[in-house]
């Protein structure tokens, strides 16, 4: 059709196009304000659905970690190439440069150290001051079977509260004690209490046995925690299977900032949480990037 004889209304006004709605990418989130679903997408990965957040929070109980002593030495190099910064607001003030543009999930409970009953936690930042800081989410550990058990899920609900009014997110954390089990019962029942509760995703320990329940049962995204520091291949390997068991993503620390090489570790991780990269790849990829270094 000559452009003369093209209406005013068809060229400027589309009729014959509807308007997309697309659903969010993220499981369990569709139904969330615009606010809450941009924070999240500062999180996890739009294309892959997935995250590989990097854990730096530790010094909130624990003191100086290792590989943690100097963050700003440890850290910064390899803030480029995680999705996302898990961290206290201390440590954000501090260190992180606020041009960076990565999602950073912040440490909202606290208060007992390694010295006393690490379950006696209360909320530890105001949700003003988390807004004040421009962060993605904020994160609160919650005690399932713990000493004070409802102390810590009533944290998660006040958080919820106040998130729910600002649209912003938060990460319910599983804690896990010295007297409680490392199975799929107990991870699942951690992770579902969580989101019921109104958490808008979820870290949790994985375990090899039956995995894939936890995932299933949890209508929120679960990212799992790196924990103690294993043999890089072993890391690797726990985050494949993670993944193959429906996790969307790793929240990993010690595996990363003590491995022998950071950065290629973190850059190994990513392949296999956002491309599918099999464990034993992944581990050569690692290898090959740490003796291009030396």
């Amino acid at each position: 059709m000559p452009e003369a004889d093209v209406s005013i209304k068809e060229k400027s006004y589309f009729t014959d196009i509807p308007q997309q709605n697309e659903l969010f990418f993220l499981k369990g989130s569709n139904n969330y304000d615009w606010g809450m679903k941009n924070r999240l997408a500062r999180i996890f990965n739009p294309e892959s659905g997935k995250t590989v957040m990097l854990a730096f929070d530790h010094g909130y109980f624990q003191g100086p970690t290792t590989g943690l002593e100097r963050v700003d030495i440890s850290i910064l190099p390899l803030a480029p190439s995680a999705d996302a910064l898990m961290l206290t607001r201390g440590i954000l003030r501090s260190i992180i440069p606020a041009s960076t543009a990565k999602g950073v999930v912040m440490r909202a409970s606290g208060g007992p150290s390694i010295l006393k009953e690490l379950s006696n936690e209360n909320i530890a930042v105001d949700m003003e001051d988390a807004l004040r800081m421009n962060v993605s989410a904020v994160a609160v550990q919650v005690f399932i079977g713990g000493e004070f058990e409802t102390q810590s899920v009533h944290n998660l609900t006040r958080l919820v509260d106040a998130g729910m009014k600002v649209g912003m997110p938060v990460l319910g954390v599983t804690a896990v004690g010295k007297d409680m089990a490392r199975d799929a019962k107990y991870m699942g029942l951690a992770s579902r209490i969580c989101a019921e509760l109104g958490a808008a995703f979820v870290k949790t320990y994985y375990v090899p046995e039956d995995f894939d329940t936890v995932t299933a049962a949890c209508p929120v995204p679960i990212v799992i925690a790196g924990g103690k520091k294993l043999p890089e291949l072993e890391a690797l390997t726990m985050a494949a299977n993670a993944i193959q068991a429906g996790a969307l993503g790793v929240d990993m620390g010690r595996n990363i900032v003590q491995s022998d090489a950071p950065v290629a570790m973190l850059q190994a991780v990513r392949k296999v949480v956002h491309e599918g990269m099999k464990p034993r790849i992944a581990f050569e990829y690692f290898e090959s990037l740490k003796n291009e270094k030396k």
